[in-house]
């Protein structure tokens, strides 16, 4: 099984490591690169030599928010076609459809319950380990 290699986004250390523990708790078989925000999320992109399988990306961040970094990857080509999933803390049904908009390929929120949390990113994780896009 091919290992994914996942950029993740998100500004609040807890839920990185949150997102971490399932995999790691379910064996999953992945690369995590790191980024708080959207500045360095995008650096991360532009230098890296590997393109990621996946972005899972939080909306509320200091610096260049998930909507705004949802704007520029959609419209670069060399990004456009890399499936992100926002994992957010907002309901606001505008920010959720402007994502779905700017072409997300799937958005939920954090539940505050860590089994709920874990049944929701192990889902999310087995959908994408079985519909990869990019080999």
């Amino acid at each position: 099984m091919k290992s994914l290699s996942i950029l993740l986004i998100d500004d609040d250390e807890l839920e990185r490591m949150k997102f971490k523990k399932v995999c790691k708790d379910i064996r999953f078989p992945c690369a995590i690169t790191e980024a708080v925000d959207g500045e360095q999320a995008l650096n991360i992109l532009n230098i890296s030599k590997n393109t990621f399988d996946i972005i899972i990306l939080d909306l509320h961040m200091p610096k260049m928010c998930g909507l705004q970094l949802l704007e520029v990857l959609k419209s670069t080509i060399t990004f456009k076609y890399i499936p992100i999933i926002i994992m957010s803390n907002s309901e606001d049904g505008t920010e959720l459809k402007r994502c779905y908009e700017l072409g997300v390929s799937g958005y939920f929120t954090k539940p505050v319950d860590y089994t709920k949390y874990f049944k929701k990113v192990k889902s999310l994780l087995n959908y994408w380990k079985r519909n990869e896009l990019i080999d």
